[in-house]
């Protein structure tokens, strides 16, 4: 698969018997110290801290219906997309993403660590401490990480009329990626739509372009990123969009697609009766954690599964990591589930620090999480840290037509900063924003705040 370096390294994979039915019986029961269920960010990272931590070789196994080891998932929305230079594996498997050392498949297999590829685990019995695969394997662990992440909402989820067509393409994993490169292949320069305006909906859409397609992006909210940005922020971002040719249509939904003979999307229709032309269509619609596995075993709330700042779970030896917990998030004296990288590979290593702590008896801090969102498209960075509730101020040059535009904004609660966002700043800029919404300084007005932009943050 795309030159990921998985033949002459087979010995590493224990595929399922889909593949290897002679060989069933021998592999009908394995036990395992540790097992992290999910092979996504998560594991790559907890994978690196049981390292860290002295696992002994065999005693931990990361079972994944993924083929490939831990890749860093937000490349997929990003460089894998780009005509030339692109992001292949072996390039982006993790640790990269934070700048750490690359774990390819030979690295599981130096620590001894078992990398289960190609396998679905469709049960799990945490009363009898085992997972049962679809091909019918018995995994028995000691303790257990739950690190499932997230699926993609679907159209035919809502059972939208003909959202079944071929070319009508979503994003989560690396096999998603590779089906949209092919479509970005076979329908050069051709026409694409969007659905959605969040994350995948603006980094996919710019993708696009570069691409030389005729983009068109849908969404039903009255601006992009609504869970994150203001009217202001999100007005840059359109414009700046609009400029670089992507047309944008709010406040309306896909309610239908018809079809070509081949079964190909020809056409989205929309709830306010326009009709677009589509060669491919990307949906970005949203996420759910994936957690039915565990369901009525486990103490669940806000969508996720409950832990606390150790991210132990109700049930004793089993941890949640990732997209999947709930956590308290002590900045705040609340609970929250966070779908973001960062929030992946930290609550990892918390985890994995936790599980050795109570083996050795000793005790480690509570998580303590700033949250930190940021993305990349065209020429644009930005980044956020902290909670982006109460009044926000928007200061610096946010005119989409400038060469190099720097801005960001502030939020205040309670007379406090409790949120600061940046586009276009220096890794000192974004530190020192980051500073800002951990310390929660106080503001004494927004006017000022906006006078200052930057300079605020620098004196913190």
């Amino acid at each position: 698969m795309m030159g990921c370096g998985d033949h002459g390294v087979a010995s590493v994979y224990i595929h399922s018997p889909e593949k290897q039915t002679d060989n069933q019986s021998s592999m009908a029961d394995k036990s395992f110290k540790y097992v992290i269920v999910g092979g996504g960010v998560s594991a790559g990272y907890a994978a690196r801290e049981f390292a860290k931590q002295g696992v002994q070789p065999g005693e931990l196994a990361i079972i994944s219906k993924e083929a490939v080891a831990p890749y860093e998932r937000p490349a997929l929305s990003k460089a894998y997309l780009f005509p030339e230079g692109a992001a292949r594996l072996p390039g982006f498997h993790v640790c990269v993403g934070s700048g750490g050392e690359r774990l390819l498949p030979e690295w599981y297999a130096e620590k001894g660590i078992q990398l289960i590829l190609n396998t679905e685990i469709v049960k799990a019995d945490l009363a009898s401490k085992s997972l049962t695969s679809a091909a019918g394997e018995t995994f028995k662990y000691k303790t257990l990480i739950i690190a499932t992440g997230s699926t993609v909402l679907k159209l035919t989820d809502f059972k939208v009329e003909g959202a079944d067509a071929k070319n009508i393409l979503y994003l989560r994993e690396i096999d998603d990626a590779d089906k949209l490169v092919e479509a970005i292949k076979a329908k050069k320069n051709g026409k694409a739509v969007v659905v959605g305006g969040g994350y995948i909906g603006l980094e996919l859409s710019a993708v696009l372009k570069i691409n030389n397609f005729d983009v068109k992006m849908v969404y039903p909210e009255p601006w992009c990123m609504p869970r994150l940005f203001t009217a202001d922020i999100a007005a840059f971002y359109e414009s700046y969009y609009e400029k670089k040719g992507v047309s944008i249509i709010k406040g309306t939904v896909a309610s239908g697609f018809t079809k070509h003979d081949s079964g190909e999307v020809k056409e989205v229709q929309l709830k306010d009766g326009r009709v677009l032309e589509a060669d491919i269509v990307v949906v970005g619609v949203g996420a759910r954690p994936l957690t039915n596995l565990f369901k009525g075993q486990v103490e669940e709330d806000k969508g996720g599964i409950k832990t606390d700042a150790f991210f132990k779970t109700s049930v004793p030896d089993v941890y949640a990591v990732g997209d999947v917990a709930t956590f308290p998030m002590k900045l705040y004296g609340d609970i929250r589930r966070v779908e973001h990288v960062d929030h992946s590979r930290k609550s990892a290593e918390q985890a994995v620090k936790a599980i050795f702590a109570s083996e050795q008896g000793k005790d480690i801090e509570a998580y303590d999480y700033l949250p930190y969102f940021y993305s990349r498209s065209f020429d644009l960075s930005w980044q956020f840290y902290g909670d982006n509730v109460g009044d926000a101020v928007i200061f610096g040059n946010h005119d989409p037509a400038s060469e190099k535009p720097k801005f960001g904004s502030y939020w205040i609660k309670d007379g406090k900063v409790v949120g600061a966002f940046l586009e276009g700043g220096a890794a000192e800029e974004n530190q020192a924003i980051a500073k800002v919404a951990k310390a929660q300084p106080a503001a004494s007005s927004l006017d000022i705040l906006a006078k200052e932009g930057l300079e605020f943050a620098s004196k913190i």
